[in-house]
């Protein structure tokens, strides 16, 4: 029998409606709440104690695109930032559309990853958007979720059926809202940078009309719809009149996309090009607002890394993407909580725990006795300068570079083992 002691740690554990000075045992990787052996003791004054971190949106490139980032690096990076669980997106070579290419990575992350690895299905084979993918046969194979994220189903009778198909297997669909025709060829937000750089626009109704669809969907089929990376003022303010009249839409919101604006793109440094892109302030407030008032639910990376060569070119050559999950909770610390105060501790990290492990059915995010022992352990106040050298990742995409963060997790912890600390 193993045992660990956190002591005298705040433990924040939103589920259980737990704010309080305390101590958390671990017994055999469980959460537990005595045990007859000595445990170890971890001294957790001036920390806060959490369920583990979860992200349910990280690109970890495998299978078919390692030179990119793998599950064994993706992981290292996933729990350098605090996150015990990551989900994993479908936009792989060749794509998570058959339970044989999700057996391939829940067997790969078995073998070599650190923290839980979970699985996004696409929704359509390919991610082509033309014909369904097995719905029921991946969620067999242990999906939990399916996305077709990278790309957006255009036609949207195929979207109405598979969301039919996938209320049947009660599974979330989580959409990348874009409609290519209003979107074109735009590298960044439409605007007057965008014209001043002579950059083709990203106009932001090109994803609120997707959103608008979603919600009139997820209204028809009754099906859960998460819409993914969300950036648009328009798409907060569809998301929050669908809420209120009770349909089972979402959204999540990203840390670029909050923590930066268009103005960022004057230099056209190819790390700040991202889809959907850099907005105004105007969008960034509502946001902000959005996550405020409960409209948001989810918080997220959007982990794309790519290789330095792919984005040393010109800004409309370089693919969409930056990486996110080792500078996210400094970021959503350091300006939602610390500057912009516009949540506080407990709902930040129910926005990284209890509503993801809800939105998608996991046995995770909190501190129960009994369940798995994910730990998060963070230091509010701990002040640190972001430094894309030391990333664990296998790339250096990262727009953050230098930035002075107020924030960050210490250690954590999956099963009861500690994988990383500081």
């Amino acid at each position: 029998m193993s045992a660990t002691l956190l002591k005298n740690g705040r433990i924040i554990d939103p589920e259980n409606r737990r704010d309080e000075v305390g101590d958390l045992l671990i017994v055999d990787g469980c959460i537990a709440e005595k045990s007859d052996a000595k445990p170890e003791i971890i001294d957790c004054t001036g920390k806060v104690v959490a369920p583990g971190l979860i992200d349910l949106h990280v690109h970890f490139r495998e299978p078919g695109q390692s030179a990119k980032e793998t599950i064994a690096t993706g992981t290292r990076a996933a729990a350098a930032g605090g996150f015990t669980s990551v989900v994993c997106m479908p936009n792989t070579s060749p794509s998570i559309d058959s339970p044989s290419v999700v057996a391939w990575v829940q067997d790969k992350a078995k073998a070599e990853g650190c923290v839980n690895v979970f699985v996004a299905g696409a929704i359509t084979k390919g991610i082509a958007g033309e014909e369904l993918a097995p719905i029921g046969a991946l969620k067999k194979a242990g999906v939990v979720a399916i996305t077709d994220d990278g790309h957006c189903i255009q036609n949207h009778e195929l979207m109405r059926r598979a969301l039919e198909y996938a209320g049947m297997f009660d599974l979330v669909v989580m959409d990348h809202c874009q409609d290519y025709a209003l979107v074109g060829k735009g590298v960044m937000h439409e605007g007057a940078v965008s014209t001043l750089l002579g950059l083709p626009g990203w106009p932001a109704i090109g994803e609120e009309i997707i959103v608008a669809r979603n919600a009139q969907l997820a209204e028809l089929t009754g099906t859960a719809i998460h819409c993914q990376h969300l950036s648009a003022a328009g798409s907060v303010r569809i998301l929050r009149e669908a809420r209120a009249r009770g349909i089972r839409l979402s959204g999540e919101v990203c840390p670029h996309h909050i923590a930066l604006t268009d103005e960022a793109i004057r230099g056209y440094d190819t790390n700040f090009k991202m889809n959907p892109p850099l907005r105004s302030q105007e969008h960034v407030d509502a946001l902000i607002e959005g996550i405020a008032d409960g409209t948001i639910t989810i918080l997220a990376s959007d982990h794309a890394p790519h290789c330095g060569y792919e984005k040393e070119v010109e800004f409309d050559q370089a693919p969409f993407g930056i990486l996110g999950l080792e500078t996210e909770l400094g970021l959503f610390l350091d300006i939602l909580v610390h500057k912009r105060r516009a949540i506080d501790l407990p709902r930040l990290i129910q926005l990284y725990t209890e509503n993801p492990a809800k939105l998608l059915g996991l046995d995770r995010g909190t501190l129960t006795p009994g369940a798995t022992a994910d730990v998060t352990i963070i230091d509010p106040g701990l002040e640190w300068t972001v430094d894309k050298a030391a990333s664990a990742s296998r790339s250096r995409n990262n727009a953050f570079h230098g930035w002075e963060l107020k924030g960050r997790a210490v250690r954590t912890i999956v099963g009861g083992k500690t994988v990383w600390s500081l």
